[in-house]
């Protein structure tokens, strides 16, 4: 464990708390300790930062999630794509409606899938990772028209 000390003004903090703020980011920080100092229009935060050496290994979940991020419009031919984002708009729908999150109804790779082969079966549907019984009883009749919905929009 180290420590970093930093002397912030309180009246025009400026570079150094951009400094203090870029220090939090780039190392592993276990336990800011901090006190402010009053002395009029020189009082100061007194602040010392414990942490172990080496880079930061947290990344923000925003930055992650980004990473993470499978693109479905590259992924999926053009009219599975189309299919794909109707059934994610219904999954909002059927989602908001049931006060649930969206992944409990459906995930975006099931969806995918069944864009993909454009399932028309409850059969068919239940060979999809993860979709079991409970789903199908409860989704399947909906997923299955707009699939056939889809399927007809895009014969004419």
């Amino acid at each position: 464990m180290q420590y970093h000390f930093f002397r912030i003004s309180a009246v025009t903090p400026g570079e150094t708390a951009e400094e203090f703020n870029r220090f939090l980011r780039s190392h592993r920080v276990l336990n800011v300790n901090r006190e402010f100092v009053s002395q009029g229009e020189n009082s100061f935060w007194a602040l010392a930062v414990e942490y172990l050496p080496g880079e930061a290994t947290v990344k923000s979940p925003r930055s992650a999630n980004r990473r993470n991020r499978v693109d479905y419009k590259e992924l999926l031919p053009p009219d599975a794509f189309q299919l794909f984002v109707l059934l994610r708009e219904w999954r909002k729908q059927t989602a908001e409606q049931e006060g649930v999150p969206v992944y409990t109804i459906f995930t975006n790779e099931q969806l995918a899938e069944m864009a993909q082969r454009g399932c028309a079966s409850k059969d068919e549907l239940q060979t999809i990772d993860g979709i079991g019984q409970g789903r199908l009883e409860k989704y399947a009749e909906a997923v299955l028209g707009l699939i056939r919905k889809q399927g007809d929009e895009a014969g004419r």
